[in-house]
């Protein structure tokens, strides 16, 4: 793995604070940067996987109404007391 580099202004109190938070958890600015940055591709990467999920179950439902596959108010209501009762 190469290694890149980024670089960016920040305000020099934010940049001491972060300094002396990542002291505190014994690491440094760089680590826990790399460290957010891991974070925040997961979570990006999680999110759009839920989304394509979501995106596909939404399309079954979809398919299954145009093809007339549907539960009726009545029946749904019915399974609803019936659920209710238990």
């Amino acid at each position: 793995m190469s290694d890149a580099t980024i670089s960016f202004r920040v305000d020099q109190s934010l940049k001491d604070e972060f300094a002396n938070a990542a002291k505190i958890k014994d690491s440094n600015s760089a680590e826990l940067l790399r460290e957010f940055m891991r974070d925040y591709v997961k979570q990006q990467q999680d999110a759009t996987a839920y989304d394509e999920w979501f995106r596909r179950e939404v399309q079954i439902g979809i398919d299954a109404a145009d093809a007339g596959d549907v539960v009726s108010d009545e029946q749904m209501e019915a399974e609803a007391i019936a659920w209710r009762a238990e």
